[in-house]
């Protein structure tokens, strides 16, 4: 299994926009095959300071998310929100 920490360090003045592209980026992401939990978090004190903290079957799978249409039109329009590039990091799930 394959588990996916994305931050994403929101300028304050675009919270709401990126809420309202995270939503279906997350909703057309669940319905994927191979992803077990897509979900989206925050540091509870620091209100611009988000993660998708993903689960997928295996790495295979989660190329095929990158490439999904859904992936490719949101998160770009995401990016142009950030204070600072996201920061992914890619974690193999042992136990």
């Amino acid at each position: 299994m394959i588990a996916v920490y994305a931050k994403n360090i929101i300028k304050e003045i675009h919270i709401e926009k990126f809420m309202s592209l995270a939503k279906p980026l997350i909703e057309e992401t669940r319905k994927e095959n191979g992803n077990i939990s897509y979900e989206l978090i925050r540091v509870m004190d620091r209100v611009n300071e988000f993660a998708f903290l993903e689960k997928w079957e295996n790495k295979d799978v989660l190329d095929a998310h990158m490439k999904t249409e859904h992936f490719t039109r949101l998160i770009p329009q995401i990016s142009e929100l950030l204070k600072e590039d996201m920061s992914v990091e890619i974690h193999e799930v042992i136990i």
